[in-house]
């Protein structure tokens, strides 16, 4: 197993005009993990992603896939596999044809069966691109990108349109993927999913990364939460409370100490705390905290340079 970095980012800046959408921006991304980069409204994520996908030139910096700089495509892309948002397959192409062309065009080698039989094509093989739904191209979109299995999966918002069960279905092949080497980049709206899947996170606001890590390292510098409803004229709970739309909430350091606080005070004053939940901070929370000085944050949803072919 190599000890070098799949990715490496170094000291990145991609400006347009006068206009700097990533400054200075460093990160390394592991052999075998599951990274998961993040960002909220214009962080400067999609540039940084164009260029490590080799369709964006760095204004300054380097970027090196496997130690080649991401436009030498003979020496990175039959080893990398894109799944784009929209990939503009050939609507008059099937779909056994447009995964046996665009796997070919990778540069690796596969059985087209197979790699519809993970993707839950198998039975729409011979339909033509134009019929499929949008939930079917999101999955022929993966198919195409982990053809060959290849050494680097990006997977940029890999679930949208999908249902639950091919979103199962999905992380299900990507797992897969994982036990055979593959290093795996996610990009993903669906907070839960970085939460859930990823080894490490790198959150980018504003043009830089600002934080990275594990989750429990993002969200170790903020407080657990407990939140219920509390009926009307009940008393106030020995706590330092905030109100919002009906909702009470307790920020603390100490959620297992005043948790307990909190359900002894209930009990002893005949209270039901209604919509009960407590738990440690979510990543919402931190790009909450992240971007609270602008406006409330949502993750980007990248629009990609036209051609990527």
């Amino acid at each position: 197993m190599s000890i070098s970095p799949v990715i490496e980012v170094d000291k990145l800046s991609i400006t347009y005009g006068d206009f700097t959408a990533v400054r200075d921006l460093s990160f390394h991304v592991q052999h075998g993990e599951l990274y998961a980069l993040l960002g909220t409204n214009g962080a400067g994520k999609t540039s940084t992603l164009e260029v490590v996908e080799g369709h964006r030139q760095a204004t300054a910096g380097s970027v090196r896939i496997f130690g080649e700089p991401p436009t030498n495509r003979r020496a990175v892309r039959p080893r990398m596999g894109i799944m784009l948002q929209e990939s503009g397959f050939s609507p008059d192409l099937t779909v056994r044809e447009s995964v046996g062309l665009l796997g070919t065009l990778s540069g690796r080698h596969d059985d087209v069966e197979r790699v519809l039989a993970i993707s839950g094509l198998t039975h729409k093989a011979g339909t033509q691109v134009a019929q499929l739904s949008g939930g079917e191209k999101r999955r022929l979109d993966f198919a195409t990108a982990v053809y060959g299995g290849p050494e680097l999966v990006i997977l940029d918002e890999p679930t949208t349109g999908l249902d639950i069960q091919s979103r199962d279905a999905l992380w299900a092949a990507v797992d897969r993927l994982r036990e055979e080497g593959s290093t795996i980049v996610l990009t993903t709206h669906y907070l839960e999913e970085a939460q859930q899947r990823a080894d490490r996170i790198g959150v980018m606001h504003q043009g830089t990364l600002r934080q990275e890590g594990t989750l429990v390292e993002l969200t170790r510098s903020l407080p657990s939460v407990i939140s219920f409803i509390l009926p009307a004229g009940a008393p106030e709970p020995p706590l330092s409370l905030a109100h919002a739309d009906g909702t009470v909430r307790v920020e603390t350091f100490g959620l297992q100490e005043d948790l307990y606080r909190l359900l002894d005070w209930a009990h002893d004053a005949g209270v039901e705390l209604q919509e009960l939940q407590a738990g440690a901070t979510r990543l919402d929370d931190v790009f909450r905290a992240l971007s609270s000085e602008t406006t409330t944050p949502t993750l980007e949803r990248p629009q990609h340079v036209g051609d990527r072919a």
